[in-house]
């Protein structure tokens, strides 16, 4: 079954993470999260680390499909690409709008001092 990217997703670049994700949003939190970023061609998830993923903010016990599809394409994650090889169902996503190519991204913007 296919799991649909959730409304407030931080990899839509509509979210705003501070107004729209749920329940006490913690950009010290989110800003932890680059742990779960592969650099491309990054194989320490592969030769005896661990991988690290994402999990979604509403769910809690599945990985983020915004994460997911970051990370199987332009961030190029290799221990995932290998994680759904075995298991297929992982990679059953889909996004809702455009995406945000960099983790950096997903973050809330800093405003300009005046």
């Amino acid at each position: 079954m296919t799991r649909i990217q959730c409304k407030a997703c931080p990899w839509k670049k509509s979210t705003k993470p501070a107004k729209d994700i749920p329940n006490g949003y913690c950009e010290t939190k989110h800003r932890g999260l680059k742990e779960t970023i592969a650099e491309p061609g990054d194989v320490r998830g592969i030769m005896g680390g661990t991988l690290r993923m994402m999990a979604c903010h509403e769910t809690h016990d599945s990985p983020c499909v915004g994460w997911l599809v970051n990370q199987l394409g332009p961030g190029n994650n290799l221990a995932l690409r290998f994680r759904c090889m075995a298991d297929r169902s992982i990679a059953d996503v889909e996004t809702v709008g455009p995406q945000h190519e960099r983790f950096e991204d997903t973050l809330p913007k800093k405003r300009g001092r005046r």
